[in-house]
């Protein structure tokens, strides 16, 4: 994730686009959810007061931690490298999502760990792009730019965590989500794979192969971007709201060639969401409100 969470995706030029329409499904189950205000008790910016709460609510000594990527999520890191060296936290282990989040800790003095798919993880904090309003699944990758990052190690991360928070900014709690979602394929065949995610969402949807550098052409230009696992990335943009996440998911997770995408759905989760007015509204989850569970 983009260290600013205002940061914008430049695509590359999309494979094809569809005029033609056909019918969704409008209707979502969503289990009620209980948000509650926690007031801000200083002036620090709503994501850091997010960042400090979670830190506080959620972790304790002797955990294992996994540590995300994003705005926020570098202010919880910085924040809880200071605890440790306080003393307030004793014998934490940071588990890093990425080369900039393990960057970030060793700085703060976290010591770290590698993921491994045994590892066990207490508590796992990160940013999401937008969160799907009650149901709490959430878009991650969309501002992906450097290949040592990996969709793939942040879901496996947030998957294996007792529990996970993402921290985000109201505008990004949303019903109908819109905009894109980062979809990993193979790279030898990617182009029927596109064509197929195409129809799949045929005349809701476009799909693009991000490039790495410079503006692309109509298969991602002469650089397109390839992931530390030697994927591509292709780019579904929905040109509607999406009605819901995890129905999109599941298609996705039918088709050839997909290697993985950046819905995630983990319970328990909660969403602690920085409102600008000062105060925090979390969203906390034991289960799903809806059949899909990508843990």
């Amino acid at each position: 994730m983009a260290s600013l969470a205002t940061s914008t995706l430049v695509y590359s030029t999309p494979v094809r686009i569809k005029t033609s329409s056909k019918p969704r499904s409008s209707s979502r189950t969503c289990k009620k959810t209980v948000p509650f205000l926690v007031t801000r008790a200083d002036s620090s910016s709503p994501l850091l007061h997010a960042a400090k709460h979670t830190v506080d609510k959620h972790i304790q000594s002797g955990m294992v931690v996994g540590l995300g990527s994003g705005q926020a999520s570098g202010m919880a890191i910085q924040y809880l490298g200071r605890l440790l060296r306080t003393g307030a936290l004793k014998d934490i282990v940071g588990v890093p999502m990425s080369v900039t989040s393990a960057s970030e800790a060793a700085k703060a003095g976290i010591p770290l760990d590698v993921y491994q798919d045994s590892s066990q993880i207490d508590f796992a904090f990160d940013d999401a792009d937008i969160i799907e309003e009650e149901t709490l699944v959430a878009i991650i990758g969309r501002r992906r730019s450097h290949s040592d990052e990996s969709i793939i190690q942040e879901k496996s991360i947030l998957k294996a965590a007792n529990k996970l928070v993402f921290m985000i900014t109201e505008n990004q709690y949303m019903g109908g989500p819109e905009g894109s979602i980062p979809v990993l394929v193979q790279a030898l065949n990617w182009m029927e794979t596109a064509e197929e995610i195409d129809d799949l969402f045929l005349g809701d949807a476009e799909v693009w192969r991000r490039s790495s550098i410079g503006q692309a052409g109509p298969t991602g230009g002469d650089f397109p971007f390839i992931t530390r696992e030697g994927h591509n990335v292709l780019d579904v943009i929905f040109t509607s709201p999406i009605q819901s996440l995890a129905e999109v998911a599941e298609g996705l997770d039918k088709v050839d060639g997909v290697v993985d995408h950046g819905v995630i759905s983990k319970f328990p989760c909660a969403a602690v969401i920085a409102a600008e007015s000062g105060g925090l509204n979390i969203v906390d989850r034991l289960s799903p409100s809806v059949g899909y569970d990508s843990s």
